[in-house]
Order: C-alpha cells, then sequence, then structure tokens
C-alpha cells in the first residue's frame, strides 16, 4: 500500500476528512442520531438501540470519540456519552461554505 500523503493538504482539510470518516458508517450515524434524541446516555442504552455486540458499539464510540464527535465522561463504572459541538461546528461551517458557493453560482456550471 502507498504512504499517505496527508501532510500536502491543510489542517482544515485533515480535520474535515477524519470527521466524515467517523461519520461513514451507518452504525455512527445511529449512534449520533440516538444521543441527539437523548441529550446523553451510557454505552449499555447505546447498545439496546443498535442491533450490534456490545464490542462493536465500542468501537464505533470510539472512532467518534477519536474524531471528536462525541465526548464521554466516567459516571461510577460506565462512561456516559454526549455530541461533541466542536466536532460538528467544523462539519456546519464546511457545508455551510458550500452552500453559500452553491447558492453564488446556482445553475452556472454543467
Amino acid at each position: 500500500m502507498g504512504a499517505s500523503k496527508t501532510e500536502q493538504f491543510t489542517n482544515q482539510q485533515n480535520e474535515l476528512a477524519v470527521l466524515a470518516k467517523a461519520l461513514g458508517h451507518p452504525a455512527r450515524i445511529a449512534i449520533i442520531e440516538y444521543l441527539l434524541k437523548v441529550d446523553s446516555c451510557i454505552c449499555g442504552d447505546i447498545v439496546n438501540e443498535l442491533p450490534l455486540a456490545q464490542p462493536t458499539v465500542s468501537q464505533h464510540l470510539k472512532e467518534l470519540k477519536n474524531a471528536g464527535l462525541i465526548k464521554g465522561n466516567f459516571e461510577g463504572a460506565s462512561i456516559c456519552y454526549c455530541i461533541d459541538e466542536v466536532g460538528f461546528e467544523k462539519i456546519k461551517g464546511f457545508f455551510q461554505d458550500v452552500a453559500q458557493h452553491l447558492e453564488k453560482t446556482k445553475n452556472q456550471c454543467c
């Protein structure tokens, strides 16, 4: 396999790619939707919501946390997860820029 060329892109481009990759699985989208619905929860609650085994859910939670889309705090023996606003602000800013560009150039492309 070839070497990654991430150093040839800006920090912002690399950060957005990590965020997009983390959202690139339907289980992770389902986890985000669940967290939005309940505001916060314990890992066990998420396992009950998804048709996946607990270790699989834990791996998806780890990917979302590493990307900066969720955060978690220990509460006793469990971890309470919630949305990390910072990661979603970056995504929001990117899509706002795209939407503004599309609005300006509406119907001017092939």
